[in-house]
C-alpha cells in the first residue's frame, strides 16, 4: 500500500495534521417544556439536529454525560475508534474462515493495514483536540471533515478488496456500517458548526466569515511553503540539486527508485529531492507515511497489464494536499485512484478505459489532457467513478479545463465503442465537469448507471460550460440528481472552493493555475 504520494515533474507533496477541538459553555435557552428535559439532552438534541442518523447520533453523544460541545463531539469521535477496533478485530477473526484463498487471504492483510491507518489517524485527532478550542473547530472544519472522510475512505478499500467472495464481503460491510454512520454524523455536525454553536448561545467573530482561506502568497495555496514554491517554480532538471539520483545506466547513486526514497533520512529537513532519470522502471514504488518530505521529479506512472489485466492501478494517492505538475499516469481500467483527503492535478497526462479516475478523497484535474483507450471487445469506457460513500463527506472530483479524447487505436471505433463521463461507484458519487473539451466520443446521455437505478436518487452529477462536440446536453441522462450548472452554482467547484483549506490560486509564472473560470 502507498503511504504517500509519489510525484513527478516538478511535483510535490504535503502533509498537515492540524486537529481540532471545542471548548465551550452551554447557554439554556427557557421554554415550555425545559423542566421535562435535562439540560444534557437538550445539548445533545441541539447538537444532532442536522445529522442523517439522528437515533444513533443521540444515543452515542448520550454517553459523553456533558453539555459541552466539545466533549459531545469527542464522544462521537471515540465512538468512531471504538467501531474500527471492533472492524479490525472481526479482520483477525476472519483469517481462518478464509482458508487458503490468496485472494482472500490478500484482501484481509490489506484491510488490517487500511484499518490500522485509519485508527492511527482517528487517535491523533483525539489526542490533539483537548488543545484546541471553539474557535479553532469552527475556523478549521473543513480541514477535519477531509481528515474523518479519509476514515471511511480506508473503511470503503477494506470492503471492496472482497468483492470476489460476496459471504466475506458481507461480514466485513456489516462490521463497518456502523461506523461509516457514525462518522457521517461527526462530518455533518462539523459542516453545520456555526449554526449549531449558535443554539448554545455562542457567536464568533471570525475574519472573512468563512473556514477557507481565499488568498495565498505569491498565487500559491497557504499551505505551499515558500520553500516548495521556489521548487515548484523551477522549470527543468537543471534548477534543482537533487539529494538522490536514479539512474539505471549506473550514472546516479541509485538504481531503484524505492532505495532512494528509504535513502532519506528520518531526521531530515526540509524536502529530500530525488531525481529519476529516464528508464523503465518495474518496481511498485512507495512512499512510507514516515516520509512526507519527498519531491520527486522525472517520472512517469504506468501499469503494463493492459485491458486483460482488468482493475490495473497506476498510482494510489492517500496523501493529503498533494500536487501533481506535468505528470503522466498510464493504464487501463484504474489507473488513478485518488483514494483519500485533498489532492490537485494540473498539466497531466492521464489515459486508461474503465473507471480509469476513481476514489474516495476529493481531488482536482484542471487543464490535463484525459485520453481514452480502446478496451476490450464488447467493453465500454467510464472517464471517472467517484467513491463517495456518505452524505456528510467533503469529497468528489472535478475535472475543469481539461480535453478528453481517443487515443488513436480507439479513433476507428470511438462513435460504437460507449464512452462516457463516469458512473456512480458509491451511494453519493460526487463529479462535476467544467469548461472541458469533449471529443464526439462521448455518448449523447454522458453518464452511465453502475447497475439498474442503483444510487441514481443520491448521486450528484454535474456540467458547466463544456465545448466540443460530446458537450451537447440535449439528450443527457433525465436523472434529477444531474445538473446543467449556472456559473454561480459552479463557482464551489473552483479549486479554493473545493479542495478544504486551499487558497484561491492566482495565475503564476511557472504554474499556472486557474482561480476561478476560463
Amino acid at each position: 500500500m502507498i503511504g504517500k504520494v509519489v510525484v513527478s515533474g516538478i511535483s510535490l507533496i504535503l502533509v498537515v495534521g492540524v486537529v481540532i477541538g471545542v471548548v465551550a459553555s452551554v447557554h439554556r435557552g427557557e421554554s415550555k417544556n425545559s423542566e421535562e428535559i435535562t439540560p444534557q439532552m437538550k445539548a445533545v438534541t441541539q447538537i444532532c439536529q442536522p445529522t442523517n442518523y439522528k437515533e444513533v447520533c443521540t444515543k452515542t453523544l448520550s454517553t459523553a454525560n456533558s453539555t459541552d460541545p466539545k466533549e459531545l463531539i469527542k464522544a462521537g469521535i471515540l465512538a468512531i475508534s471504538d467501531s474500527l477496533s471492533k472492524s479490525m478485530n472481526l479482520s483477525e477473526g476472519l483469517v481462518k474462515e478464509a482458508g487458503n484463498e490468496p485472494r482472500s487471504k490478500l484482501a484481509l492483510e490489506d484491510c488490517k493495514i487500511l484499518l490500522n491507518n485509519a485508527s492511527q489517524e482517528l487517535q491523533d485527532i483525539i489526542t490533539k483536540m483537548s488543545d484546541s478550542d471553539v474557535k479553532n473547530i469552527t475556523a478549521q472544519s473543513d480541514d477535519f471533515r477531509i481528515w474523518l472522510s479519509s476514515i471511511i475512505a480506508y473503511q470503503e478499500l477494506c470492503i471492496d478488496g472482497f468483492d470476489h467472495d460476496n459471504d466475506l464481503k458481507a461480514q466485513v460491510r456489516n462490521s463497518t456500517n456502523y461506523g461509516n454512520e457514525l462518522t457521517d454524523n461527526v462530518l455533518t455536525i462539523l459542516a453545520g458548526i456555526s449554526d449549531i454553536l449558535k443554539s448554545f448561545g455562542l457567536q464568533l467573530d471570525l475574519p472573512g466569515g468563512t473556514s477557507r482561506k481565499l488568498l495565498g502568497a505569491g498565487g500559491y495555496p497557504t499551505w505551499v511553503s515558500g520553500s516548495d514554491r521556489r521548487l515548484l517554480q523551477i522549470r527543468n532538471a537543471g534548477g534543482v540539486t537533487p539529494n538522490a539520483v536514479v539512474a539505471l545506466d549506473g550514472s546516479g547513486k541509485f538504481k531503484s527508485i524505492n532505495a532512494a526514497i528509504n535513502s532519506c533520512p528520518k531526521d531530515f529537513k526540509g524536502r529530500f529531492v530525488i531525481y529519476v532519470k529516464e528508464g523503465l522502471y518495474n518496481e511498485a514504488v512507495v512512499i512510507p507515511k514516515n516520509s512526507p518530505s519527498i519531491l520527486m521529479y522525472g517520472m512517469g506512472f504506468q501499469n503494463t497489464a493492459g485491458p486483460d489485466g482488468h482493475q490495473a492501478v497506476a498510482i494510489r494517492v492517500n496523501s493529503d494536499m498533494s500536487i501533481f505538475y506535468n505528470c503522466r499516469m498510464d493504464g487501463y481500467q484504474d489507473t488513478l485512484l485518488y483514494q483519500a483527503k485533498r489532492q490537485f492535478y494540473r498539466n497531466c497526462v492521464i489515459s486508461g478505459t474503465i473507471d480509469f479516475l476513481f476514489g474516495y478523497g476529493a481531488a482536482v484535474i484542471q487543464n490535463s489532457l484525459i485520453i481514452v483507450r480502446k478496451p476490450n471487445p464488447n467493453q465500454f469506457n467510464t472517464v471517472t467513478a467517484d467513491g463517495k460513500k456518505t452524505k456528510g463527506e467533503n469529497t468528489g472530483l472535478v475535472i475543469h479545463n481539461c480535453r478528453i479524447v481517443p487515443e488513436e487505436k480507439l479513433v476507428p471505433t470511438r462513435l460504437t465503442t460507449r464512452t462516457y463521463l463516469g458512473r456512480p461507484w458509491k451511494e453519493f458519487s460526487t463529479t462535476v465537469v467544467m469548461e472541458t473539451q469533449l471529443g464526439d466520443l462521448i455518448q449523447p446521455e454522458g453518464w452511465m448507471p453502475w447497475a439498474g437505478t442503483l444510487f441514481l436518487d443520491t448521486l450528484y452529477y454535474a456540467e458547466y460550460a463544456n465545448s466540443g462536440p460530446g458537450a451537447n446536453t440535449a439528450r443527457r441522462v433525465k436523472w434529477k440528481t444531474f445538473h446543467l450548472l449556472n456559473q454561480a452554482e459552479a463557482q464551489k467547484f473552483t479549486v479554493g472552493a473545493f479542495l478544504p483549506g486551499a487558497a484561491q490560486w492566482v495565475g503564476g509564472a511557472q504554474v499556472p493555475f486557474l482561480a476561478g473560470f476560463k
